[in-house]
């Protein structure tokens, strides 16, 4: 009995130490060039509608319910979402922060479902040369314990997806 409660006292330890030590902010960042100016990825990045050619959170479940509450393209603009096809969409609403133009556009990310969560999201838009512009997409949100112990794994998928939608994006901007 003493060994057991031993044992399971040094896993319980371990799991705490481990979470202790990844933290629990998850920063994930993708980059890709496209053969565009600033000007023309941040003018179509910028409208959220155009999102549904490009993300692949979008493109899981075309058939999502969807609003959209101000002006698409500005600071305020909120995008609505609930899926009933796909668990791994969910629900919850994107609203547009900040816009520095031709250069970066930062949302706020109020996910309700599959679990309740708030993350940032961003664009930058770097010139590179004529024509040319490094695009990073950006992630970012707290993960609460336990979830915390899957970061890698999370960081892993979501970093495979921004990966897509940029590779997306690029295919759609470059044709």
């Amino acid at each position: 009995m003493t060994t057991t409660l031993i044992v399971l006292a040094v896993i319980i330890g371990s799991v705490l130490i481990l979470a202790v030590l990844m933290g629990n902010e998850m920063k994930i960042e993708r980059m890709i060039n496209i053969q565009k100016p600033a000007k023309q990825i941040f003018d179509y990045v910028r409208l959220t509608k155009n999102h549904d050619n490009f993300s692949t959170w979008n493109m899981l479940d075309p058939e999502m319910k969807k609003e959209y509450s101000g002006t698409d393209g500005i600071v305020g603009f909120v995008y609505i979402w609930e899926s009933i096809k796909n668990k791994n969409v969910g629900a919850g609403e994107q609203e547009t922060i900040k816009l520095e133009q031709d250069k970066s556009i930062e949302y706020e990310i109020r996910f309700s479902k599959p679990m309740k969560n708030i993350a940032k999201a961003r664009f930058v838009f770097t010139p590179l040369n004529t024509g040319q512009t490094e695009v990073l997409w950006g992630f970012y949100s707290l993960s609460k314990f336990p979830m915390s112990l899957f970061k890698p794994i999370f960081q892993n998928l979501l970093g495979k997806d921004l990966e897509k939608g940029l590779k997306n994006l690029k295919s759609v901007l470059e044709n």
